[in-house]
């Protein structure tokens, strides 16, 4: 930052200052606050930096109104259709990632409290709300891009925030073979797959592209067929019509009025769905789904975060134990052999670059002594 990029940013903080204070005056007095904020900025800005060029009096009201009603410091990154994701540690440290790259910038808030107020503006439109009581959130903006938000005492060096943005358009089929995520023999692979009503569970860490593969995937789905989604925070962009987009909702400051995926899930096989399509599978939910799966409910698509798929339907086993039914561990293995067919292993590469690198078959369910890990799955397209 500059000598007069750092002067206008300390001189907007100023006159910022001075409209909060004078705006607080106000409605202590009894008045009605104006709405007209920009009209407010402008004329304070006119009076007290009347010396400033036409230019630099824009830039400065500029600056004022985005740490006002804006996001402050990520206004500019948030601009950037490079930029995939915030990631904000404190005040004084904001990383963004480009092209699967994590960077550090410039980007700074002046105080803990800016930062604080930048997070309860985006939050507020939601109808979610962050303080001592309960100091996490996460949510999911207009556009489709998920915000998490952490403060003290849990966030121990200041509030962190991280903003997940997804585009309007997302990859399509033959995009993803264009950018090298899988290869010609895996993308016929997969359309055959989805085109026989096989149920796929997609695999990889956190920002490995699950989603993104989720989404491709449904381009493959006949036009006819109706399909109920069902996530935590409504990421999917289906390529398709006939879609019902469900949402869990987390309990109130009651404690009252949650709505689980598992709630979702039971629900949604009352609305007649062609296929069934969540988002991501990370609790006692996996029970449901394999037990819709081995009954008549096929072709379902899921993720889940695992390093293998010997790893995924291990991991699948587990959360399905989790519904505590006192189940035997056999009874849940055969379940998973008979309700996934396939299981896609995507990676992310320290360049960046997203690629599915294993298409793996799920064994028939058989004796129980054939549930052991490693011959659960067979390699069908590297």
């Amino acid at each position: 930052m500059d000598a007069r990029a750092r002067s206008l940013e300390e001189l907007a903080g100023a006159l910022r200052r001075r409209l909060i204070e004078a705006r607080r005056e106000a409605a202590a007095a009894g008045e009605a606050p104006d709405g007209d904020v920009a009209g407010q900025v402008r004329e304070l800005v006119e009076v007290e930096a009347a010396l400033l060029g036409p230019g630099d009096r824009e830039e400065l009201v500029a600056r004022i109104m985005r740490d006002t009603v804006g996001l402050g410091p990520l206004e500019e990154l948030l601009a950037d259709p490079t930029v995939e994701e915030v990631m904000v540690n404190g005040p004084h440290r904001v990383y963004v990632e480009r092209g699967g790259r994590i960077e550090e910038t410039e980007a700074r808030f002046a105080d803990e409290e800016e930062l604080r107020n930048a997070i309860e503006r985006i939050l507020a439109p939601l109808g979610r709300r962050i303080d001592e009581l309960s100091p996490m959130v996460d949510a999911r903006l207009p556009d489709g891009s998920r915000v998490n938000a952490v403060i003290p005492p849990l966030a121990v060096d200041g509030p962190a925030l991280s903003l997940r943005r997804f585009g309007v358009e997302r990859p399509g089929p033959r995009e993803l073979l264009e950018l090298g995520t899988l290869s010609k023999a895996q993308l016929d692979l997969l359309e055959r797959a989805v085109g026989e009503r096989r149920s796929i569970l997609v695999s990889g860490g956190t920002g490995s592209g699950k989603t993104t593969l989720l989404n491709a995937l449904s381009g493959f789905v006949a036009d006819g067929e109706r399909l109920v989604t069902i996530e935590d925070a409504a990421e999917l962009r289906l390529q398709r019509r006939h879609v019902v987009r469900l949402e869990s909702r987390p309990a109130g400051i009651e404690g009252r009025g949650e709505v689980t995926i598992r709630d979702l899930l039971r629900n949604a096989l009352r609305m007649r769905p062609d296929r069934i399509v969540i988002g991501e599978v990370r609790g006692a939910e996996a029970l449901d789904l394999l037990t819709a799966l081995n009954t008549g409910h096929s072709g379902a698509l899921s993720t889940v975060h695992a390093n293998s798929p010997v790893d995924a339907l291990a991991r699948l086993e587990v959360l399905a134990l989790m519904a505590d039914l006192g189940l035997p561990h056999e009874a849940i293995a055969a379940q998973v052999r008979g309700g996934i067919d396939l299981v896609v292993q995507l990676e992310r590469r320290a360049d960046g670059s997203r690629r599915v690198s294993e298409i793996a078959e799920v064994a028939a369910a058989g004796p129980a002594r054939r549930s052991r890990r490693e011959e659960a799955t067979g390699a069908l397209a590297r």
